[in-house]
């Protein structure tokens, strides 16, 4: 039973909808699936639609169908399942059961319980059919096994042909690589060369599956190996990200800092010439005012002389305002400095800070990728030269070095010193 379970698990099991296969297909590609899960994937899929096959969810192969023009849930019907996954399920699958009841005494319409099972004939028999059993010269020689307790025993399936529903698939055309029945051999292939049985050809069909299992653990060995390291370098690459925006932000950290460092600096300067400006016009004021007050007072002195009866007063007054000469504005001097503030404005220049902000660069992120060369990690010889001639006697040494950067690259420079014979 735990053998049998591990089947369901690990090879009966439809990978669409993680239940043990009902109705399976097994598609070109050779992955199996439930027919009504591959119909219904290939439902959702439009590319699979319009070319009339069957799409593999696992590898995306398609699988053309025998007859397109049915409805897309048919499409499935005549695709059936490997041999292989319809042998274990008939074994191992839901559908086996342990062997309890005699199969012949079944068929009479009686049950008897089964105490021997004959592996060559695949059926159960009681006591009394065993005796028959053992009796008849066909079947005297066949390996029976006693079923004294619990055992559960596979049925043993056999292969019906497609075409002749009466005989069994029992050999094989190495030539057209097709298992075959008795009549298949004698009507379609008469003419190949080598038609063997498949029992004859079971030893070496092993060793090649042999064989192809160990490929495939060795494979899965490295592919595990693989996938350590890329989990490895998932981890590692995180952590460099982590680093990467952590600098990418101090990048704009000091780029904010700078443009708020210019917002205050200028700010500064609008408070300190906005506080110069409010205080000329706070003086302005005052002088008109005093001025104000002054007109205020000079004008009562006269409406006060035009009021007295003294005809002296009054010629005083005119002496005083004609030696006087016009009555002038007391502030007029203060109002007319030179390098007083008229006004105070600020011209937002949107265009030239669009450009600015265009042109700002916070850094680069290069990517690599597989297959190409980092010529700022890796030093590639470009060219060479030759510092002799056939007809030097001695070999030249280059004796002065220098480099220079070039696109980022650091190539060095060398200045030959030819010796001549």
């Amino acid at each position: 039973m735990a053998t049998s379970q591990k089947l369901e698990e690990h090879f009966l099991t439809c990978t669409i909808c993680t239940e043990v296969f009902d109705n399976p297909c097994t598609l070109v590609c050779y992955h199996t699936f439930c027919r009504k899960c591959v119909v219904n994937y290939t439902k959702t899929k439009p590319e699979a639609i319009s070319a009339k096959s069957l799409l593999c969810p696992f590898c995306s192969k398609m699988t053309k169908v025998s007859d397109p023009d049915r409805p897309v849930e048919e499409w499935a019907d005549d695709v059936n399942p490997s041999f292989v996954i319809q042998g274990l399920l008939d074994s191992f699958g839901p559908g086996s059961k342990d062997t309890t009841n005699c199969t012949w005494c079944h068929a009479e319409g009686d049950i008897t319980p089964a105490c021997e099972w004959c592996s060559v004939c695949d059926e159960s028999m009681c006591g009394r059919c065993s005796r028959m059993h053992k009796r008849l010269p066909s079947t005297r020689h066949h390996q029976v096994i006693d079923l004294s307790g619990e055992v559960s025993i596979p049925k043993k399936r056999k292969v019906i042909c497609n075409e002749h529903k009466d005989e069994c698939v029992k050999f094989l055309c190495k030539d057209c690589k097709k298992a075959i029945c008795q009549t298949c051999c004698i009507i379609y292939h008469r003419k190949c060369e080598s038609v063997v049985t498949l029992e004859s050809e079971l030893p070496a069909l092993k060793s090649m599956l042999l064989n192809e299992k160990e490929n495939l653990l060795k494979n899965q060995i490295l592919m595990e190996k693989k996938v350590n390291l890329v989990k490895s370098n998932v981890i590692t690459e995180k952590d460099r990200y982590v680093q990467m925006e952590s600098k990418i932000k101090s990048c704009g950290q000091k780029a904010r800092e700078k443009i708020t460092h210019k917002e205050k600096k200028l700010l500064d300067e609008l408070n300190e010439i906005s506080e110069r400006h409010i205080k000329q016009l706070n003086a302005d004021i005052k002088s008109a005012e005093i001025s104000v007050q002054m007109y205020r007072q000079q004008a009562e002195l006269i409406d006060q002389t035009l009021q007295s009866e003294c005809d002296m007063d009054v010629y005083e007054m005119y002496q005083g305002f004609d030696a006087a000469g016009d009555v002038k504005d007391v502030g007029h001097t203060d109002l007319e400095e030179k390098g007083r503030i008229v006004r105070i404005t600020f011209r937002e220049d949107s265009d030239m800070l669009s450009r600015a902000l265009d042109d700002l660069h916070l850094g680069e992120i290069n990517v690599l990728h597989d297959g190409e060369l980092d010529l700022a990690a890796t030093p590639v010889l470009r060219d060479t030269i030759t510092v002799t001639v056939a007809a030097d006697g001695r070999g030249a040494r280059p004796l002065d070095a220098t480099s220079a950067v070039i696109h980022n690259t650091q190539v060095p420079i060398i200045l030959p010193a030819v010796f001549w014979k």
